[in-house]
């Protein structure tokens, strides 16, 4: 299985707005994210949805009536859970010392509940099977 490539980073700016889409019920169109986020000027909003357009992590959804103007809505192609995952790992292998185990035991100290304990357990047999399914390269000589 080819390893995924990583998200990029991304600014503080363009993690605002990609929580508000998000949190959304529905796509939005740059005027509701302006809106929402009164310190973002709506050519703010729209330069930064063009970034993330560009960079894959939006699409526009539809093409809808702003009052009586055609406008684009957007919606996330990622999701936060993959997102927030992906920029734990990316920090993670900037500490090459620190080993998986230590990062889950970390990360079990923090409230978890018995559902998330047995989906772990889940990943963790499905690894283990993954692992004793790979046949060992064999040297040529």
């Amino acid at each position: 299985m080819p390893k995924k490539q990583p998200f990029k980073k991304i600014t503080n700016r363009e993690l605002d707005i990609m929580q508000l889409l998000w949190n959304a019920e529905k796509p939005l169109i740059a005027s509701e994210i302006a809106a929402l986020k009164p310190d973002l000027t709506i050519n703010t909003v729209q330069a930064v949805l063009r970034k993330l357009l560009k960079q894959g992590y939006i699409e526009i959804a539809e093409i809808v009536y702003s009052g009586t103007v055609l406008t684009r809505s957007y919606r996330p192609l990622i999701s936060e859970q993959d997102f927030g995952a992906d920029q734990l790992l990316e920090t993670f292998r900037s500490f090459p010392d620190l080993s998986i185990s230590r990062l889950v035991a970390g990360l079990l100290n923090e409230n978890i509940s018995l559902e998330e304990i047995t989906e772990l357990e889940t990943i963790l047999e499905k690894q283990k099977e993954n692992l004793k399914n790979q046949s060992p390269e064999k040297e040529t000589h």
